[in-house]
């Protein structure tokens, strides 16, 4: 067996800046393996790896013009892109998870600073569904199932028949949507 990449020279990188789409496509076919497992790696989940090898090479494709054939070699270069989406990965994981866990305990956190019980409870899950409301659809009928289902993100997808990579951005952007709105709500005195 041939290593990956053992098609790749110095040619293909002058074609890959020039944006000649069969660069990119030889690019793909002899990287991908490689950049999927260093995600899978990094991620331990075999979706995030393969969302983080795709947004490699459409990251690459859009900046090519910023690949210096001179400066190094295309496969390097698509390592240290992977270096950049694993750590971006990481980060909205723990971003999307500290969200999650903040609106599940805004009602207890809210309880105990004020020494209510079951109205305020029942307050936070008011506030919550209007918010949920507000963010439209697919959005909120991906959250409730997220929320108050606890499903999974692949769950969510077969449920809904969506593409596993749209469940996630619509998770991300409407956790960061939500946040800013509860942020406001929880520093109203």
């Amino acid at each position: 067996m041939t290593p990956p990449g053992h098609e790749w020279t110095p040619q293909r990188d002058l074609e890959f800046s020039a944006g000649e789409e069969h660069a990119l496509a030889l690019a793909y076919k002899s990287f991908a393996p490689l950049i999927f497992t260093v995600a899978l790696r990094s991620l331990g989940d075999r979706s995030a790896a393969s969302d983080v090898t795709q947004e490699v090479f459409v990251r690459a494709w859009r900046f090519r013009s910023g690949y210096s054939p001179n400066a190094g070699s295309l496969p390097a270069w698509l390592l240290g892109i992977s270096r950049n989406a694993v750590s971006d990965a990481q980060s909205a994981r723990q971003k999307s998870d500290k969200i999650v866990q903040r609106v599940h305990t805004v009602g207890d956190l809210r309880a105990q600073e004020d020494g209510t019980d079951e109205i305020e409870s029942v307050a936070n899950r008011v506030v919550l569904d209007s918010e949920l409301e507000l963010l439209g659809e697919p959005q909120q009928s991906i959250l409730r199932l997220a929320f108050y289902e606890d499903l999974t993100h692949q769950q969510i997808s077969s449920r809904l028949d969506l593409p596993l990579g749209t469940v996630k951005s619509h998770i991300r952007r409407s956790l960061t949507q939500l946040r800013s709105r509860l942020e406001t709500w929880n520093a109203a005195p």
